[in-house]
């Protein structure tokens, strides 16, 4: 898939990056359970801004810093696990970021920073005959967003303090959930709850949002420092330390296990990660 749209001078959203600045550079690796153990494969290089990794059965969504002779600027890429090479989905003017599956429709729904600095969410269609479409009009400035079992999904609103916010494809306005929240946005389709993270009683909890209920839950505190996590299966959650992984049941938080040490591949701190069907993508910091 090719994109070109007619949207110029843009920059990347201040919750990922620092706009006008150089974009710091990060590595996606690849962890792939075999026997018993891991074997580990670097997706991108280490040179540039690599982030927001999305693992699936046939390859890795991840956005990517492309060379821009105006500010910094990130597109859509693919790692394809059958031929191991990347390609760019985008290759846009604008900045897309947060790349995520759309339940409705073959293709991502990604942010999108467009000519008046506004983030806004938009589809992006595999399909190379359909053109990109935004998703809402009336919702902005978007970070980040997770969708649900329907047609409902919950963002992350860039603010003063930073709001979690739900809403649908109905167009009704945003719905305030919590706020101080952290960067990862994740649904469990098994529990039917949306998770994220929130700082409340100067500590940072990882928190349910029941979308029958309307209700938020706290279930433990996480690492001093650490918001990024992702989902093993239906109760256990993943974070890194460091460059250590470690595993929890959310059912059973006092339990804490250290999953996997990955010292030997990333020598600096391991930040956003993304699991599925015995894949951990993880991104290294290099800078």
């Amino acid at each position: 898939m090719k994109v070109s749209l007619s949207l110029v001078g843009c920059v990347l959203a201040t919750v990922t990056l620092t706009s006008h600045a150089a974009m710091p550079k990060s590595q996606i690796l690849l962890a792939s359970e075999v026997a018993g153990s891991i074997k580990v494969t670097p997706l991108t290089s280490d040179d540039s801004y690599h982030n927001q990794p999305v693992v699936t059965e046939n390859g890795v969504y991840y956005t990517q810093e492309v060379t821009s002779t105006q500010n910094p600027q990130t597109d859509l890429f693919f790692y394809d696990f059958a031929s191991k090479q990347s390609r760019n989905l985008t290759n846009s003017s604008v900045s897309e970021f947060s790349p995520t599956l759309y339940p409705h429709g073959e293709g991502l729904s990604s942010v999108v920073v467009e000519p008046d600095g506004k983030q806004k969410l938009w589809f992006y269609p595999f399909d190379e005959n359909k053109q990109p479409k935004r998703i809402f009009d009336h919702i902005e400035p978007v970070g980040y967003h997770a969708w649900g079992k329907g047609k409902d999904l919950i963002m992350f609103i860039l603010g003063e303090p930073h709001t979690l916010q739900y809403s649908d494809l109905t167009g009704h306005l945003p719905t305030k959930v919590a706020k101080d929240i952290g960067r990862t946005l994740a649904f469990n389709e098994a529990q039917n709850i949306y998770s994220f993270t929130h700082h409340k009683n100067g500590q940072q909890w990882f928190a349910s949002f029941s979308q029958k209920t309307q209700q938020v839950s706290d279930h433990f505190v996480m690492p001093e420092g650490v918001q990024d996590y992702t989902w093993l299966d239906d109760k256990k959650v993943a974070y890194a330390i460091g460059n250590r992984v470690y595993m929890r049941d959310f059912t059973s938080p006092k339990a804490v296990s250290q999953w996997h040490n990955l010292s030997a591949y990333c020598d600096t701190n391991i930040s956003r990660l993304s699991y599925k069907a015995g894949k951990l993508a993880f991104v290294c910091d290099k800078s």
